[in-house]
C-alpha cells in the first residue's frame, strides 16, 4: 500500500499527516482511527486500510503525536479533533457515504467522536474499544499504565513512536458514557481472545448504545493487529446494509 500523502489541520490547531487510497468518486469511503503506537507507518494499519480499499475510497491521518503529524498524544482525549478533521477531509473530496472505523484507542476515538464530533460519519465501527478509562484488568494494560504514568514515560514513548502529552487533569467522558449520544448505525466488535481488553468491554457498550450490533469474533485477538481481510470485508459490508437501511433525514419545512 502507497497511497496519497496529504495534510489536515485539526480545530485546536494541530497539523495532521494523512494518507489516502482514491475511490470510485462519489462513492463509499473509509477513515481508519489507528490505535496507541500505530499509525501509518505501522505495517497493521497499512494492512487494513489495504483492506478496506477494496470497498471504496480509505482515508487516515496520523493521531496527534504519533508518526508525522504535530502536537503530543493526549490517548485518546483531545483527538477527537484529529478523526473530526480527517472526516471533514474526506467529505471535501466528495466522498460519501462515509464509515468510520476505529480501532483501540482509535475506536474510543471513534465513539466519542460519533457522540461529540461536529463531521461524523454515517456510520461507525469500533474495533477492540474499552468501556472506560484507566482499565488494568490485563497485564498488557497494566504495562500501558505504567508507560504513561512514569516519569521515563515520555523516553519510552519516543522509543515507541508516540510522543506523550501531559496526564489528564480533567477525566473525559467515557466511552461508554458517550455511546448512548450515538444516532448513526454502530457496529461493536471485540475478540473473544483479546489480551487487552475482555469482551465484557464491548457488551458493557451494547448495553448502553441506543442501538448497536455486536460481534464477538472467536479467536479473534486485539484491534488492527488482529483484523483480517476477510472481517474487513463483512465489515463493509455490514457498513453499506446499515446505512441502506437506515431512514431518510427528514426535510426541513
Amino acid at each position: 500500500m502507497t497511497g496519497i500523502a496529504f495534510e489536515c489541520r485539526s480545530a485546536d490547531g494541530v497539523e495532521l499527516a494523512g494518507r489516502y487510497l482514491s475511490g470510485q468518486p462519489g462513492g463509499p469511503a473509509f477513515v481508519i482511527g489507528h490505535g496507541f503506537t500505530h499509525g501509518l507507518h505501522k505495517p497493521a494499519t497499512r494492512s487494513v486500510m489495504a483492506a478496506f480499499a477494496t470497498h471504496g475510497a480509505v482515508v487516515a491521518v496520523d493521531f496527534r503525536g504519533h508518526g508525522r503529524s504535530g502536537g503530543r498524544s493526549s490517548v485518546g482525549r483531545d483527538e477527537i479533533h484529529d478523526l473530526d478533521a480527517a472526516v471533514t477531509w474526506t467529505r471535501s473530496r466528495g466522498y460519501g457515504p462515509i464509515t468510520v472505523v476505529g480501532f483501540s484507542m482509535g475506536a474510543a476515538i471513534a465513539l466519542r467522536h460519533a457522540a461529540l464530533g461536529s463531521s461524523t460519519g454515517d456510520a461507525v465501527v469500533a474495533v477492540s474499544a474499552p468501556a472506560r478509562w484507566y482499565m488494568r484488568d490485563s497485564a498488557p494494560m497494566r504495562k500501558v499504565h505504567w508507560l504513561l504514568e512514569t516519569p521515563l514515560g515520555p523516553t519510552i514513548g519516543r522509543v515507541l513512536g508516540v510522543r506523550l502529552g501531559e496526564p489528564w487533569l480533567d477525566l473525559p467522558a467515557s466511552p461508554v458514557e458517550a455511546v448512548a449520544g450515538i444516532s448513526v448505525p454502530l457496529l461493536l466488535i471485540h475478540g473473544a481472545a483479546d489480551p487487552y481488553f475482555n469482551p465484557l468491554q464491548a457488551r458493557a457498550l451494547h448495553r448502553a448504545a441506543t442501538t448497536a450490533d455486536l460481534w464477538i469474533e472467536i479467536g479473534m485477538g486485539h484491534g488492527e493487529t488482529a483484523t483480517t481481510p476477510a472481517l474487513a470485508d463483512r465489515i463493509a459490508g455490514w457498513s453499506m446494509d446499515a446505512i441502506a437501511a437506515r431512514p431518510p433525514t427528514p426535510l426541513p419545512h
